[in-house]
């Protein structure tokens, strides 16, 4: 296993159980859509969800990992995690169109 990502602020403030081989880890956190009230918003809140983790996704496999050492990888993961969308523990501003589903 090489990387390991988190995407909830719970698993931010929790204890990560040891991973074989000493992956790189970062915190992706976007806020839980299933936490907003059923409806609209809701369905808005996953929308936003899966953008903003398929703009993260989509940094990450084009990150040109062969070429930059573990310092800086793990550098630009957490750079990933600081993109639109993410909450507080990800160390970006919380952003997106759904009223607090960032």
């Amino acid at each position: 296993m090489d990387f390991v990502f988190t995407v909830c602020d719970n698993a931010a403030n929790e204890t990560c159980p040891v991973w074989p081989g000493q992956p790189l880890t970062a915190h992706w956190g976007i806020e839980d859509p299933a936490a907003i009230e059923a409806g609209f918003k809701q369905r808005a809140a996953f929308e936003d969800a899966l953008r903003f983790m398929r703009n993260r996704i989509t940094a990450f496999v084009n990150l040109p990992i062969r070429s930059i050492d573990r310092m800086t990888l793990g550098a630009r993961l957490k750079g990933i995690g600081a993109m639109e969308g993410a909450t507080g523990q990800s160390g970006g501003k919380s952003g997106g169109k759904s009223g607090g589903a960032a």
